[in-house]
């Protein structure tokens, strides 16, 4: 008796394990893939820090790796410690009509999830921008002459870019008070930069003019471990809004935090001086663009 008790609890605990990894599962998938056209800027830098997320909403490889490969993981050392006693637990349970209710509301809930998660698909897939976007192994080369920008860099230097014709340069934004995407952009773009053959220029420009001035610059580089041929670009308000709108850039300011939502876009530009690729601020797509550039 003693140990059927005990077969009968370590079932119990067993399916509550299950339970616990559906639903975490369900959670998970949820946060990730929901669309959320008015989230605020904290949710859309959770779910680029956890999956990668580009600018279609969707998780990257590495995003969707973790979404299928973490619950697959979790119930294969379940069924590893646990599998006897889980499989005698959704037995007992399906022998009951509240257990056939939950196993049914499970099935339900994977199936409706599994349409869901082929609409959002379907919307991610329209909401790609085929100029912007590294899609289905491809990119979609842009060659459209780069806007003009004059801003000051973190030497108190006035820039333009097209000091750098002759060579490759990412173009990428970001703003100091940002502690998760835009340092990950930076860094992603600096591992670019070291790898690279020839090397390219690094220009970042300031999303925050209000609270990057330009006295500032040059701890901001530092603290992103900014060195050689890697420019931080800012000025006042006024200018930076200006550069930010030739370039396109979309952004959205709380008037409450101050906080920018943004993008993680790096723009790659070719040697002669022209915008080829805009790509995710990964370092494969970004790696990709450079190998890709017209040869002039």
């Amino acid at each position: 008796m003693e140990d059927r008790l005990s077969a009968t609890r370590r079932g119990g605990l067993a399916v509550a394990a299950l339970g616990f990894i559906v639903a975490v599962t369900v959670g998970w998938w949820g946060f990730a893939l929901a669309p959320l056209p008015a989230a605020p800027a904290w949710v859309e830098r959770a779910r680029y820090v956890c999956f990668g997320s580009l600018p279609s909403g969707l998780p990257d490889a590495g995003g969707w790796l973790l979404l299928i490969g973490q619950p697959v993981g979790m119930v294969i050392v379940l069924l590893a410690v646990w599998g006897e006693e889980l499989r005698a637990g959704l037995h007992r349970m399906s022998a009951r009509g509240m257990g056939q209710a939950l196993i049914g509301a499970v099935v339900v809930v994977v199936v409706a999830g599994t349409v869901l998660t082929g609409a959002r698909l379907a919307d991610g897939g329209e909401a790609f921008d085929p100029g912007s976007l590294e899609r289905m192994g491809s990119l979609a080369p842009e060659h459209r002459a780069m806007p003009a920008v004059r801003l000051v860099d973190q030497d108190g230097d006035t820039i333009s870019l097209a000091r750098f014709l002759g060579r490759p340069v990412l173009v990428t934004f970001a703003f100091a008070h940002c502690q998760t995407v835009c340092p990950t952009v930076i860094q992603e773009v600096l591992g670019v930069q070291a790898a690279a053959a020839p090397r390219p220029v690094i220009v970042a420009m300031t999303l925050d003019p209000w609270r990057d001035p330009p006295e500032r610059l040059s701890a901001i580089a530092e603290s992103w471990h900014m060195g050689s041929d890697a420019y931080l670009l800012g000025g006042d308000v006024p200018a930076v809004e200006r550069a930010l709108d030739a370039w396109g850039v979309k952004r959205s300011r709380s008037e409450t935090t101050g906080d920018i939502q943004h993008a993680a876009l790096v723009h790659v530009i070719d040697p002669a001086g022209f915008l080829a690729f805009t790509v995710p601020g990964h370092r494969s797509a970004v790696e990709r663009a450079l190998r890709e550039l017209p040869r002039h």
